[in-house]
């Protein structure tokens, strides 16, 4: 023999079942959130050195695609003498150059670095004893 439900319990049962289904329907949203694609990126990974061989913090770099004059991207050495900028991914080349006084008409210190894909090139940007002089 069943009894009927008092009103409250059909209330309380109802006010569940909507609280579940707006739940569920948040987790649904959610895991599709989480299905964007991951952008890609090439880095560039680099470290100053000087004429001894160690390391150069505080030296500024300037990175820009070989096309251009300009360049896109500004950083500077940390501690270690290194930096790292993210690229798009593709072909294209890059020159890393040292953004330092240089003797007039001297050229400065520049690196070209070949991008292929979304891949990390280590490059190491070497300074002579006539580069720091005028620094």
């Amino acid at each position: 023999m069943c009894l009927p439900a008092p009103p409250g319990d059909c209330r309380r049962l109802a006010l569940s079942a909507v609280a579940f289904l707006l739940l569920a329907g948040n987790c649904v949203m959610l895991a599709e959130q989480d299905k964007r694609p991951i952008a890609d990126y090439a880095l560039i990974y680099g470290t100053v050195w000087g004429p001894d061989n160690t390391p150069i913090a505080g030296v500024p770099i300037t990175i820009r695609r070989s096309s251009d004059k300009k360049p896109k991207w500004e950083l500077v050495s940390d501690r270690r003498g290194e930096f790292a900028q993210r690229v798009p991914p593709g072909h294209q080349e890059y020159i890393v150059q040292a953004d330092i006084k240089t003797p007039k008409g001297q050229p400065k210190p520049e690196i070209k670095v070949q991008i292929d894909n979304n891949e990390r090139k280590d490059i190491g940007l070497h300074l002579t004893s006539a580069d720091l002089a005028k620094k």
